[in-house]
């Protein structure tokens, strides 16, 4: 998942951005409204973190211009306007959550976590392929109740992956959804995470296979190993 966090609090910034990549989210940082419009405008994400007092465009500028170009990426607002009538304003200009500031990081965590899984269209907490499930909530898998441990930016290539699973994966789309702008992931670094993936999957009866030319897809084999 690729998330856009817009943020004029250079320590709050870098605090949420470290928090959000720790959780294997591809997460681009920028500082002020002109450059969110633009980045929003030019790139694709899942979810953008907007603030509202910005430099340059207000928060809410920026939102209706994501609306007006019909940009469904889900949008949490974080800011410290707190009136009703504020929250009422940005709902009503098309954002899916609100978050006051200062703001407990667990329920921050917990919404990202939601609109992500909503964005996907997904209702259910726990989706299961094989022999394996993945607890959207946790971003965790396991398999027979006990859990695989997966590194982070693994974890998010086998999400992508398993959410799609039996479907073929552009390479082009999972360098996108697992970088940021300034990430430089090549198709070297893909093949070596793939690799690693079939080496973590093979005893639960799963694999990664390639599309030549085209990219990746799971699969289940005949047997685990």
């Amino acid at each position: 998942m690729r998330i856009l966090l817009v943020e004029d609090n250079r320590a709050l910034a870098e605090g949420l951005s470290t928090l959000l990549r720790g959780s294997g989210y591809a997460v681009d940082v920028v500082s002020d409204g002109a450059s969110a419009h633009a980045v929003a405008a030019a790139e694709s994400f899942d979810l953008v973190i907007l603030d509202l007092n910005l430099p340059e465009m207000d928060g809410l500028d920026v939102l209706r211009a994501m609306r007006a170009r019909q940009n469904r990426a889900a949008v949490l607002i974080l800011t410290a306007r707190g009136a009703p009538e504020e929250r009422v304003k940005g709902l009503d200009l098309g954002a899916d959550d609100y978050l006051i500031k200062p703001f407990d990081i667990g329920e921050f965590e917990a919404r990202v976590r939601v609109l992500l899984r909503r964005q996907a269209g997904l209702r259910a907490s726990v989706v299961s392929y094989g022999e394996v499930s993945l607890d959207l909530t946790t971003r965790s898998f396991s398999s027979a109740g006990m859990p695989i441990e997966i590194p982070a930016r693994e974890l998010g290539l086998l999400e992508l992956l398993f959410m799609r699973a039996g479907k073929v994966v552009a390479k082009d789309a999972i360098v996108q959804s697992l970088t940021d702008l300034d990430d430089d992931l090549s198709p070297n670094a893909i093949e070596q995470y793939v690799s690693r993936l079939r080496k973590r999957l093979s005893p639960y009866g799963l694999t990664v296979r390639t599309a030549r030319g085209i990219g990746y897809y799971l699969d289940k084999t005949a047997d685990p190993e």
